[in-house]
């Protein structure tokens, strides 16, 4: 299948390689979850094909190995997809989901629901801080999970819903910490908690927050769509307080346009993408000197790091690397965010064929937070293609680094 003539469309690429395939039209746009007409409208020419998320769909239903091949272009982006490791945490974190509604007595007594808050914050900073997230925050979550779920049943009125308030944040860190390593039934229930909590919260933000939170699941499933339209149902719940809103208010607004952009990237919509990052950017700009909300990490240097994750799902990696220029990464304080963007970095490298500075920073993310590279997907995917693309003095660093990254060359 590598011998398309290199002048032919994506559209025509798409035609010959499914029909080898033996299937037909309406069956392989059914198994990318799209219609017949669309597919159509590509192979015929009257319609773009910019999504990465699709063309690696594509890709590996009419299993070629790099999307490459559909759109004859140089860049390079491995399709084949490798197997997520699980984490020592997830069978105790397991527990604690499936049984914590019968739980007994809390771990430490009945807790107010300042206390609460103060505890998930500080897990959430760990989150940030450490290098090994979900090994050190990990280990806290199984007693926090069942004494949240006590600190609500233990108290009513305004104390309960803040005590709802916190555990729906605790329940966006338990799905942060899940994302990749666990079965996806089980991360849906935390997402779904989360949501839950924050629907009984009664406030605006965390409700918005959920919005954020489910905008993320729904993109991972690859939903893009469905994610940018509930992110924007969490912003028009807040558009109302933007003018003399908390910084809070201010945070949630501006990830929930970050976490647009991201969707609308990776769905090859570039001036939607460019326009939630210009009002993600603006309300970064109004936010108190030195303030960052620590979920979501909000602040003007998220701005600038999602800004390189756009350019890589939108394959424009000159405008990725461009942006990224501009950013010192020593100077983002959260490491698991550092280190996605030297993974972004690297990414942006690998699609224009620069193996030696993927490599390099590829192995950068990896020594800034070992696991927030290893348990990440298209981490480890990157990994494998870069030690089998490597030749001579690279070869040895390249395959050293899948293995540590925990894949075979």
């Amino acid at each position: 299948m590598t011998d398309l003539p290199a002048e032919l469309t994506t559209g025509e690429r798409l035609r010959i390689l499914r029909e080898r395939r033996g299937l037909s039209r309406p069956v392989l746009a059914g198994l990318v979850g799209r219609s017949s007409d669309w597919l159509k409208k590509i192979e015929n020419g009257d319609r773009d094909l910019r999504s990465i998320t699709l063309l690696v769909r594509l890709a590996n239903v009419l299993h070629v190995p790099d999307v490459a091949m559909l759109t004859g272009s140089d860049l390079a982006i491995p399709a084949g997809a490798v197997g997520k490791l699980s984490h020592a945490c997830v069978p105790e974190i397991r527990k604690a989901l499936h049984g914590v509604s019968f739980a007994g007595t809390p771990t430490v007594g009945t807790m107010s629901a300042e206390a609460l808050r103060g505890r998930v914050d500080g897990a959430w900073r760990l989150w940030h801080a450490s290098t090994h997230q979900r090994t050190e925050v990990g280990a806290l979550l199984p007693d926090l999970i069942r004494d949240a779920h006590a600190c609500v049943r233990a108290h009513e009125g305004a104390e309960r819903r803040a005590a709802h308030a916190a555990t729906a944040d605790l329940y966006r860190l338990v799905q942060r910490l899940l994302a990749h390593i666990c079965e996806p039934e089980l991360y849906w229930l935390a997402l779904d908690r989360g949501r839950a909590h924050s629907e009984e919260a009664d406030e605006p933000v965390t409700l918005a927050l959920a919005a954020w939170s489910t905008a993320i699941g729904q993109r991972a499933a690859g939903y893009a769509d469905d994610a940018v339209q509930t992110d924007e149902a969490g912003m028009a719940l807040l558009r109302g307080g933007l003018e003399d809103g908390s910084p809070e208010l201010l945070a949630v607004y501006g990830a929930l346009n970050l976490q647009a952009a991201v969707s609308c990237g990776l769905d090859g919509r570039s001036g939607d993408a460019d326009r939630y990052l210009a009002e993600a950017a603006r309300t970064a700009s109004r936010l108190p000197a030195g303030y960052t909300h620590t979920p979501s990490a909000f602040d003007a240097s998220n701005v600038a790091i999602h800004g390189v994750s756009v350019g890589v799902g939108l394959l424009t990696p000159g405008e990725a690397l461009r942006r990224a220029e501009d950013i010192a990464p020593e100077g983002i304080t959260s490491l698991e965010r550092r280190s996605r963007l030297l993974l972004d970095i690297a990414a942006g490298h690998a699609q224009k064929r620069e193996t030696a500075a993927a490599v390099h920073y590829l192995g950068h993310a990896h020594r800034v937070s070992p696991e927030a590279v290893r348990y990440v997907p298209m981490a480890r995917g990157l990994a494998a293609s870069l030690a089998r693309s490597a030749s001579g003095p690279l070869k040895g660093e390249a395959v050293a680094l899948a293995e540590s990254v925990g894949v075979a060359a």
